[in-house]
């Protein structure tokens, strides 16, 4: 019997493509997810210690996400300081029913390390350029780059799970690895 996991069995690689999978939910699709969103919240701490939360939009690339943001912000700065950030991506569901009654967006939690990068910084200076619609008209001189790797586990909620089963937190809740087995982040 498989071992459970965040209330989802995690099945074997029986596909024998080393991806580790929670119910149906994998590491790939749970970036596709990831990558046809752009707006997520940042979670960070300021220098004293405290939590700090940011509504951001980002550019995923290459297993990696992009926030922009002014260079002289408090979160800029306060990221700069600690490196260590959190990231939830809400995944919008429902369809036309979202019209009619509220639906929750099913989520998409993950820790990760963060690097400030000035936006000229030859790391991001392509990133920037795809991001050039994200930066306010006489701002890109000005602003930062922050560059997100995320690590350890996805924790999502909802995440291809029907909507009626979205009631039982159990089944709605998955761990994914980051990366699937043997890959390289």
């Amino acid at each position: 019997m498989a071992p459970k996991r965040g209330g989802r069995r995690v099945e074997a690689d029986a596909a024998g493509d080393g991806q580790a999978r929670v119910g149906r939910l994998t590491s790939e699709r749970v970036w596709q997810h990831v990558t046809e969103e752009s707006f997520a919240i940042l979670g960070y701490v300021t220098p004293s210690g405290e939590p700090r939360t940011s509504g951001v939009l980002y550019k995923a690339a290459g297993r990696r996400l992009y926030v922009v943001a002014d260079s002289e912000s408090w979160k800029a700065r306060h990221i700069a300081a600690n490196g260590r950030v959190s990231l939830t991506v809400p995944v919008r569901r429902g369809g036309i029913m979202s019209l009619m009654a509220p639906i929750p967006p099913a989520t998409i939690s993950f820790p990760g390390t963060a690097v400030v990068h000035p936006s000229h910084s030859p790391q991001v200076g392509p990133i920037v350029e795809e991001m050039a619609s994200m930066i306010p008209a006489g701002k890109r001189a000005t602003v930062s780059v922050i560059e997100i790797v995320p690590e350890g586990t996805f924790v999502t909620f909802g995440l291809d799970v029907p909507l009626m089963k979205m009631r039982d937190s159990a089944a709605a809740l998955a761990r994914v690895p980051v990366a699937p087995p043997g890959a390289s982040p």
